[in-house]
């Protein structure tokens, strides 16, 4: 196990539902904020709206990219408002904050929103300043994974070789494009909604199901052989 990772400079993870549980359930305020969003948009009751959000993010990635191809969405205004909510179902965890201190290299976060929420939440768990660089859905032109081309952009954008680089990532459908890549990969198998949706055993290097665990198992820097 640990010989296939001796090689990794960079570890990139994605951020909700990964750097916290999904247990904290901060997700579901945004569901309700992208809910409130498509009512106002399209007049609509609660119901509509969540089939409408729900069928867009499986259907393109992010809510929020279903919205601006369907209805002319701007991004922007709607990054602002889904994720205006409170960040105290969260707080800081020293446990994974030394795991992700032993690791060597550099880390990075890549992650479908944005990187002023991005920001906010690393502060809220304590980690913020771990972590190198962000790559979120402004640099990849708003195109949401699992697009090949948001993938690309990332790479370009945090100046990572992916033959060296580990991406750790909650929804399964995620990796394949990192795998494609040559990418190292683990699925946090953390009970995320959908999180097994197109799951394809042979893009996952490391199959978890808690990340400090998982960190913990790792051996320091000098033990890689």
């Amino acid at each position: 196990m640990f010989r296939r990772i001796d090689h990794i400079d960079s570890w990139i993870f994605d951020l909700d539902n990964t750097l916290y549980p999904p247990s904290a359930k901060l997700f579901d305020l945004i569901d309700d904020r992208m809910g409130a969003f498509i009512m106002r948009l399209l007049g609509c009751d609660a119901q509509e709206a969540r089939r409408v959000q729900k069928g867009y993010f499986h259907d393109h990635g992010t809510t929020m990219a279903g919205l601006m191809r369907h209805h002319g969405v701007d991004p922007e205004h709607f990054l602002a408002d889904v994720h205006a909510i409170a960040l105290d179902r969260i707080a800081p965890d020293a446990r994974l904050r030394a795991g992700l201190e032993r690791l060597p290299g550099r880390r990075y976060i890549y992650t479908n929103a944005d990187a002023d929420y991005a920001a906010r939440v690393l502060d809220a768990r304590g980690i913020a300043d771990l972590f190198d660089g962000i790559c979120d859905i402004r640099v990849t032109a708003y195109t949401p994974k699992p697009e090949a081309s948001a993938y690309a952009a990332m790479v370009g954008h945090l100046g990572i070789d992916p033959a060296k680089s580990l991406f750790v990532e909650d929804m399964a459908r995620n990796l394949s494009p990192a795998k494609a890549l040559g990418m190292t990969t683990v699925w946090l198998d953390n009970g995320s909604e959908s999180g097994h949706r197109d799951h394809r055993p042979e893009h996952v290097d490391f199959h978890v199901n808690d990340i400090a665990d998982w960190l913990d198992s790792l051996p320091l820097p000098w033990e890689f052989s």
